[in-house]
This record gives structure tokens, C-alpha cells and sequence, in this order.
């Protein structure tokens, strides 16, 4: 039993333990790990968790307001090809990759013999997105590059896997996907980079450019081309390796680039330039620029004309790390408001004791819950299918149902994270709006997270192909009719009538999108999607309400029976007529984590608060 968190002791959202504080992520974990591997992993996170509270949120703040810079010349006018960063971002960058964040999951971590699943690489990035969600782009694409080369790589490319997955920072290499150009954007079957054998240096070479390529300088990135003679589209594309050094010389690591740092000019590196670097909104930590390649030396990964498939296989990676980076901003905005709220005065009271605070405040934990429990399911069903594939095993059900929930983590978390940084800043007042706090650069790198990775409307359509090519409704229907069978709690069983007439609808609703032509389906898409998003999530979230209780709190039926209320239950009269007062009677649970005694939780009564013992 707890009596949850005194916000009103902290004076803003950091010098703080950000695992610690967030029970949220803590419950998501403990769930979706092994007993084992979450008690080996606790620690570690908690480390993480402090570091990314004490030193990284501080240091991302510096590093916003003194980005990398392009250096096109040294000082006695020659050329050169650099990016220049402030010492405080590698000094993040050191905490981040030392906490094994890619490392732990592609080698068995020490006193481990296994790795650890895809998940724990994730609930790290959520951490680091406390902090600083700039970072944990080049992060979130290191892993992805390591999972291309474990799954497709015949073995050519160890050395750079083995850089790729380093636990020592000096001897790691980034990684980074270059994909989009000007003239296709989405469209990736529009690549005009082509990709031409050189036989005398034993090696590919890439002519064409890259328009918006986020880390830039990194040591190793995939990039996708067209080989001679190689059909039009998707299925003509090859995937590339393209070293930031010249391969002859061996592999680039980051202790390398350093002994090489006081050189005027770049020799040694690999024929590209960067043009320039993007002036943008947010996340100014990670520079993104645009590339030129011009006989560039690189290695084909795989096989050619497979590079689209190839990139499947990271995009998956990657946009539920764009999903985990937006539960963790939603985390730091939330808990910046809660410690506003509590120690803000306004009219004699501190501001979170009004009704309409209190309703805000209880609305965004409970999109904060939801968010985080999608994502961090769609990660479980992601680690099993990994894990099934280094096995040479399969785990079907899970692929095809993470095929059909990744795309909706990241179109539905991206956009969350916008509206819950957009009135994070409004709690804030004024403040919110001034560049010293640290909404504004909240909601500046929250507003990338709907568009990396592909847009709502691209991944929408994505949704579609899960239902048509992977036939994904089967599984997604047996477990969310799973969840909702295992629901026998009487304070829930409205709410768990409510999503199963939505989850009814929902089949019918998928039964027309496969009848109807296409022009309609893609009509109907980001609705679906959205629809898919609500229906699973209150499972989900009532599902583990279920046990929860079992153990003797209530404080999650509460949380569920919110979202099942707000997203699935038509309201009369918008809801003014029918006297609800849960805001303002829940706000401790909700929002302070307090302990809700099973017994109290029933339709009609309040709940008890260990507070109120």
C-alpha cells in the first residue's frame, strides 16, 4: 500500500530518478519482461533512470541551445566535412550507450547469457526521452542498424556489427538510415540513387542524394539504392552500407574519431558530402542534413534488390522507438505539470486543487497509461518474434499481430505526445512558452514524432496491408476477446461491456473494409486505426486492472473504466447532464499513484484511498 507522490516537494521535473517516478513504465515492464530478466534489469534501469533525471536532462538543454554545426572548411580554406558537437552531447552520449541500451540486446550482458529482449532496449529509450528525444534518434537507429546486419548480414560486415552493438563508447560506431529524397519523400520505390560494382576496389559505390538525413555523421548507415538494370519501385531497391571512414582504412569508431580530431582536414574519410544541415524546429541534438553521394564506397547487405524487406525489418524497431520516445515526453510533460500544479498558487489554493486542473491532469495520466501500455505490448509481441528468429524458430501469431499494432503505436503515441506537450506548456503559463523551460523544448521535439517513420495517413495504409497480406484481424480478435474473458471483477463489468459491443463494430467495421474497393478502405484507414488503438488498449488496460486487483490495489480499474468512458461510451449531453465527478473524487489514485483498496472500486461508490485509512 502507498500514499503516492507529494508533487508539491519537487520544484520542477528534474534532479530526479525518472524510473522511479514512473510506476507507469515500472507495472509496463515488470509485465512484459521474464521474472529473471526484469530482476537482473531493475537496477540497471534505475541507474539509467537517474542519470537521464540528474545529468542528461540538464545537459540536453545546453546542447538545444548550442547544436552541431557543419564545418565545410578548416581555417586555412580547405575543404573539409565535419560536424562539430559541444562536449556536453558526447558526455550523454556516453551515459546513453553505457547503459547497454543497444549493447544488452544484441550480446548477452554480463552475468546474463542471454541478451536482453527488444523491450529493454526500449524502456531505456523511454528514459532517455525524459531527457533528451533528440538523442534517442541516433540511439533507436544504432539498433536498427544491428538488427538489419544480424538478420540479414552473411557475415562481411562483423566488424561493423560488432561497432555497432560496442559497450564501450570509445569503440562503438553509430548508425544511421538515409532513405528519403526530395523526389519521393514516402514514396520509397521513387530512390534515384543508384548503386554501380567497382571491380578494382572490390567494392559498391552510390551515386545520387539523400534529403533529410537525421545523424548525419554517422559511422555506419543504410542506405537504399538501385543496382544496374534493377526493376522500377520497391522491388528494385538494394540495402547499403555506407561507412562515415574509408573502409580501406578499417572501421571508423568513435575512439578513432577522436585521435583524428585535430586534423585540419578530413583524409580518410569516405567520398560524401554533406551539403548542409537542416535549420529545424526540434530536436536539435541529433544534426540532419542532406547528403551527396559521388562514387561512394559501401557494402550490400544481403541480397540485392531485397533492401525494401530489409528496411521493413528496421522500420519495425524504429517506430516503436518513435512510439517509446513519445510515452517518455508524455512521462516528463506529465510529471512538469503535476509539480507545477501542486506548488503553483492561484486564488488562496495551489491550482491543482481545481476541478478543471484536477480533470487535466487526470486525463493526461490516464493517455499517459494507455499509450504506454500499447507500446510497451506491441514491444512484447516484437521481442518474441526476434527471439523466435534467432532460434530459427517461429512465433506467427505474434508477427502478424505486432505487424498490425506497430504502425498504430507510432500514429497514435506521435500525435499524443504533441497534444500532451502542447498543454503541458499551458499549465505552465507563460513559462510554458519561454525557451529557459523546458516545455518549449518538449513540445518542439514531440512535434517530429508524427512524421518519422512515416506520416499517419503512410501508416494508416500500413495498417491495411497488416489486415490484407499478414490477415492480422485473426489474431488481433483472439486476444483481445482473450483479455476480456479473463476480466471477472464486478467493477468492471460495464466497462468490459462497453468494449465488447465496440469490439464487435470493430470486426463488422474491418468486414466492410475488406468488401468494399480500395478507394474506400484508404478512405476509412486513420479512422480504423484509431478504432484499433482504442479497442485493444481498454483490453489491455482492463486486462491488467484485473490483476492488479488480485493484488490488492484498484488504483488501475479506475484508470481503465477513465479510458473506457472517454473513448468507447457514447455520452449524452456530452456528459454534462449525467453528474460525473470522477476527476475531482480520483485525482489522488490517478494522478498521485495512491492505493485503491480493491473492495472500494464498485459502480456507485468512491473509492478509498490508502490516504483516507
Amino acid at each position: 500500500m502507498t500514499d503516492g507522490y507529494d508533487y508539491s516537494e519537487y520544484d520542477r521535473g528534474r534532479g530526479v530518478n525518472y524510473w522511479q517516478l514512473d510506476r507507469t513504465l515500472r507495472r509496463e515492464l515488470a509485465r512484459v519482461y521474464e521474472d529473471n530478466e526484469f530482476e537482473w534489469a531493475e537496477p540497471r534501469l534505475s541507474g539509467f533512470g537517474a542519470a537521464s533525471g540528474h545529468v542528461i536532462a540538464d545537459t540536453a538543454d545546453y546542447v538545444d541551445n548550442h547544436g552541431p554545426e557543419l564545418r565545410t572548411h578548416d581555417r586555412y580554406g580547405s575543404l573539409c566535412n565535419r560536424v562539430e558537437y559541444v562536449t556536453e552531447q558526447f558526455e550523454n552520449e556516453r551515459l546513453a550507450y553505457g547503459s547497454g541500451v543497444v549493447a544488452d540486446v544484441f550480446r548477452a550482458p554480463p552475468g546474463r547469457s542471454d541478451p536482453m529482449p527488444m523491450s529493454h532496449n526500449l524502456g531505456l529509450l523511454y528514459l532517455l526521452s525524459y531527457s533528451d528525444p533528440g538523442l534517442a534518434c541516433p540511439v533507436a537507429m544504432t539498433g536498427g542498424a544491428a538488427l538489419v546486419l544480424e538478420r540479414f548480414d552473411d557475415g562481411e560486415l562483423d566488424e561493423y556489427f560488432a561497432a555497432l552493438t560496442s559497450r564501450e563508447y570509445d569503440e562503438l560506431i553509430e548508425g544511421a538510415m538515409f532513405l528519403t529524397e526530395e523526389q519521393g519523400g514516402s514514396d520509397v520505390g521513387a530512390t534515384e540513387t543508384t548503386a554501380t560494382y567497382d571491380d578494382r576496389a572490390d567494392c559498391w559505390r552510390l551515386t545520387g542524394e539523400k534529403w533529410f538525413c537525421s545523424n548525419i555523421d554517422a559511422e555506419g548507415t543504410l542506405a537504399l539504392a538501385r543496382t544496374e538494370d534493377a526493376p522500377e519501385g520497391t522491388a528494385g531497391l538494394s540495402m547499403f552500407l555506407v561507412p562515415h571512414g574509408d573502409p580501406d582504412e578499417g572501421v571508423l569508431t568513435k575512439e578513432r574519431r577522436a585521435e583524428r580530431s585535430d586534423a585540419t582536414v578530413d583524409d580518410g574519410l569516405n567520398d560524401q558530402r554533406y551539403r548542409r544541415l537542416k535549420d529545424k524546429l526540434g530536436t536539435i541534438s541529433v544534426p540532419t542534413g542532406e547528403v551527396e553521394f559521388e562514387d561512394t564506397k559501401a557494402y550490400l547487405v544481403g541480397e540485392a534488390e531485397n533492401g525494401f524487406k530489409q528496411m521493413v525489418q528496421m522500420l519495425n524497431l524504429e517506430r516503436l522507438s518513435n512510439a517509446a520516445a513519445a510515452c517518455g515526453i508524455m512521462g516528463r510533460v506529465l510529471l512538469e505539470s503535476k509539480v507545477k500544479a501542486a506548488n503553483r498558487e492561484a486564488f488562496g489554493e495551489t491550482i491543482d486543487q481545481y476541478p478543471l486542473m484536477r480533470e487535466d491532469l487526470v486525463d493526461m495520466a490516464v493517455d499517459h497509461e494507455a499509450a504506454t501500455a500499447f507500446t510497451f505490448e506491441t514491444a512484447r509481441l516484437f521481442s518474441e518474434h526476434v527471439a523466435a528468429e534467432r532460434a530459427g524458430e517461429s512465433a506467427d501469431d505474434a508477427y502478424r499481430l505486432m505487424r498490425l499494432l506497430t504502425p498504430i503505436a507510432k500514429l497514435r503515441t506521435g500525435r499524443m505526445a504533441v497534444d500532451t506537450a502542447s498543454y503541458g506548456m499551458e499549465i505552465q503559463g507563460g513559462n510554458g512558452y519561454v525557451n529557459e523551460f523546458v516545455t518549449h523544448r518538449l513540445l518542439r521535439d514531440a512535434q517530429v514524432l508524427p512524421i518519422w517513420e512515416g506520416t499517419e495517413n503512410i501508416l494508416s495504409l500500413d495498417v491495411l496491408r497488416a489486415l490484407d497480406r499478414e490477415d492480422a484481424l485473426d489474431p488481433f480478435a483472439v486476444a483481445v476477446q482473450e483479455r476480456l474473458d479473463s476480466v471477472t471483477h464486478p467493477a468492471l463489468a460495464e466497462a468490459v461491456e462497453a468494449v465488447t459491443d465496440e469490439f464487435h463494430d470493430l470486426t463488422a467495421a474491418a468486414a466492410t473494409l475488406a468488401t468494399e474497393d480500395a478507394e474506400y478502405a484508404e478512405l476509412s484507414a486513420k479512422r480504423f486505426a484509431h478504432y484499433v488503438f482504442d479497442v485493444f488498449t481498454a483490453s489491455l488496460l482492463l486486462a491488467e486492472a484485473q490483476n492488479e486487483i488480485e493484488s490488492g490495489d484498484g488504483r488501475l480499474a479506475l484508470v481503465a473504466r477513465r479510458f473506457v468512458d472517454r473513448k468507447l461510451t457514447p455520452r449524452e449531453a456530452r456528459g454534462i447532464t449525467n453528474g460525473d465527478r470522477f476527476a475531482v473524487e480520483q485525482f489522488e489514485p490517478i494522478v498521485r499513484f495512491e492505493t485503491v483498496d480493491p473492495t472500494d472500486i464498485g459502480p456507485g461508490t468512491e473509492p478509498q484511498t490508502a490516504a483516507d485509512d
